[in-house]
């Protein structure tokens, strides 16, 4: 998509902090942290919503919550973490791609 930041962070024309990218997903900082480690876990195939997943998807985000819990102890997320994903306007989802929010480092509040 061409208006979409996470695309053009995929294609390498926004710069990120990236910790780690495969032919899939990528993770990243988020630039807008709200714990002491905040990282982007986005699929590189554009869709917004999980109303949108078909067989290929679904493998795809089962693949992409394998890397994340094998990394997380990497991002210094040994002792714990938390996992969102915003659904729509009403959730806050500011970017419609598909992303997961990965953040810990700290003891989170509920």
């Amino acid at each position: 998509m061409n208006d979409c930041i996470f695309c053009k962070i995929i294609a390498g024309e926004i710069p990120s902090r990236k910790k780690y990218e495969d032919d899939e997903i990528v993770i990243f900082e988020d630039i807008e942290p709200k714990a002491k480690i905040h990282l982007l876990c986005v699929p590189k195939d554009h869709f917004a919503y999980l109303t949108e997943l078909d067989e290929r998807r679904s493998a795809l985000l089962g693949k992409t919550f394998s890397k994340i819990a094998s990394f997380a102890p990497s991002f210094g997320l040994e002792k714990g973490y938390r996992l969102i994903v915003n659904q729509g306007d009403d959730a806050g989802q500011t970017v419609k791609h598909l992303h997961i929010h990965m953040m810990g480092g700290q003891e989170l509040p509920f």
